[in-house]
């Protein structure tokens, strides 16, 4: 007899979790399922899953800094996030940290297992519409947001709108792009300068010249 492929759940929202249980039981063995970060990373350590399907929003911990601690004792770790996050700013960190799979809350029924399948075989799978969104942005030159440093002629851009006080909506329709691609060049923006809310960074910006006085 094959044995199945192991996997640890981790979510705080206990039907959406029975949910996945009752998708995955079929195809694989359920070792457990916690409902926050913290327990996700001594469950994980612990047991040593095949696979892990993971919340990025859960008490104590966020999914991506489990992820972050967990790599450093499992460097193969296959996590896959089942979240309700479609922006492309989270899709881009959950790949960044070494996820494997990122399936919205919404489609999982439909993408979850094919996901699983993936990170089983080595690939990588996002749910279609952040895949199109995160190439969308690296087309836009985000891909090339540098740092700490000078921004990118589209990141001056929304820098300079956010200063004149827009929403990331009139931002969008002024640029003629999406507002997710807004909002991952702004989270970009803050990571880059450390930055925790649209006041600081653009009091950073104004300082540094990147916006008018």
């Amino acid at each position: 007899m094959t044995l199945r492929p192991s996997v640890l759940l981790a979510d705080d929202h206990r039907m959406f979790a029975e949910g996945l249980r009752s998708l995955l039981a079929d195809e694989f063995e359920l070792l457990e399922t916690v409902d926050d970060g913290l327990a996700l990373v001594e469950a994980a350590l612990r047991l040593r899953p095949d696979l892990v399907v993971a919340d990025i929003g859960m008490p104590r911990l966020n999914g991506l800094d489990a992820l972050a601690r967990l790599r450093a004792d499992m460097p193969k770790l296959r996590l896959v996030f089942v979240t309700m996050h479609d922006d492309v700013a989270y899709a881009r960190r959950a790949m960044e940290a070494g996820a494997m799979g990122y399936v919205l809350k919404q489609s999982a029924s439909t993408e979850l297992l094919q996901a699983l399948r993936a990170a089983l075989a080595g690939r990588r799978f996002i749910t279609p519409s952040c895949a199109d969104a995160l190439l969308r942005t690296m087309h836009d030159g985000s891909a090339a947001a540098g740092g700490a440093g000078m921004p990118t002629p589209r990141q001056r851009e929304v820098l300079e709108l956010l200063a004149e006080g827009l929403s990331a909506k009139q931002i969008a329709a002024r640029l003629n792009i999406s507002a997710r691609t807004v909002e991952f060049h702004k989270y970009t923006l803050m990571e880059s300068v450390g930055a925790k809310s649209n006041a600081e960074l653009i009091r950073y910006a104004t300082k540094h010249g990147f916006v008018p006085d």
